[in-house]
């Protein structure tokens, strides 16, 4: 995968966390992703078309998906539940739209379906291309979560 790919989804999720949820996630060092296992308890997968095809996750440990959503609420949540799964929909369609407009800018027309949510301990994920997987791994004062992206171009 094209290391062009990965910036836009990076500063899409600090973005997306820093604007809705005042929180100021800490990016780590992009690793490959060698097996299907999620790297949290929670989370949102979307599929993208156009110049490229493939997906993109966000996998949140619950202590910092409860953070985000009682950040953006402004309430606090106390399990996953539908009201944090219909959060992390939004969070991975939000972060989605922000990295496709950063990519159109490197003229690349990208389009994306409707997200995904999945939630519970050791869940997997699949992505729609047998591409590499990079995950893009974040701390946050209440736990971490990565962006999981796998990308291939046509």
């Amino acid at each position: 995968m094209n290391v062009k790919f990965i910036n836009p989804f990076l500063d899409a999720t600090l973005y997306v966390l820093k604007t809705m949820a005042s929180i100021e996630p800490v990016p780590g060092k992009p690793y490959l992703k060698k097996d299907n296992l999620a790297r949290g308890d929670v989370s949102g997968i979307i599929g993208f078309t156009g110049a490229v095809t493939g997906s993109m996750a966000l996998s949140f440990s619950e202590r910092c998906i409860l953070n985000i959503v009682s950040n953006i609420l402004g309430e606090t949540m106390r399990e996953i539940n539908g009201e944090i799964e219909d959060a992390v929909g939004e969070i991975t369609n939000m972060v989605s739209g922000v990295a496709r407009k950063d990519l159109e800018s490197l003229g690349l027309s990208i389009s994306a379906a409707i997200p995904t949510v999945i939630s519970g301990k050791n869940h997997s994920i699949s992505h729609i291309v047998s591409a590499p997987s990079i995950i893009i791994p974040f701390e946050t004062q209440e736990g971490p979560f990565v962006v999981d992206v796998s990308i291939k171009e046509k």
